[in-house]
């Protein structure tokens, strides 16, 4: 299965990531392109602690969602609402320079890969505490079904 931790996963995202455009149109939802760039790069903040995210978590959602999100080979479904603190157009960071926050979004996602890391993983905010696998895969899910979304 895919993940974070596979560099080649990484840098298949990277050229995906590479090919959308600020005008990129989406598929479904509400987000631009460019904030749908911001909205991953924030995740990948909360999930290192550099940006607080409201927990919200169940037993039902850590104990039954969480396993079937992460580990059945099926594409996320769509329409959830993300948290408040993920969201560009409530308290998600603002699109600047697109280029840039791609820049950004890919640096991110390699110091989340990186070893040795050089933060403490934060409980997730539907989720709770994840395995490393866990956030490695997480990560990528996230990251491809947004690209899903663009058509990238």
């Amino acid at each position: 299965m895919k993940t974070l931790s596979d560099e080649s996963c990484r840098e298949e995202l990277g050229t995906r990531l590479r090919r959308l455009h600020p005008e990129t149109p989406r598929r479904w939802g509400k987000m631009s392109a460019h904030q749908m760039v911001c909205h991953l790069a924030d995740a990948f903040r909360g999930y290192m602690g550099l940006r607080p995210v409201t927990n919200v978590s169940t037993p039902f959602l850590r104990r039954v969602v969480r396993p079937l999100a992460l580990w059945v080979p099926l594409p996320w479904p769509h329409g959830f609402r993300t948290a408040p603190e993920l969201d560009q157009q409530r308290a998600g960071t603002k699109p600047g320079e697109f280029d840039r926050d791609v820049d950004d979004l890919l640096r991110l996602m390699g110091r989340i890969s990186r070893r040795p890391r050089d933060f403490q993983w934060q409980a997730h905010p539907l989720f709770g505490e994840l395995s490393e696998s866990d956030w490695m895969r997480l990560g990528y899910l996230h990251t491809i079904h947004h690209l899903r979304q663009f058509g990238c």
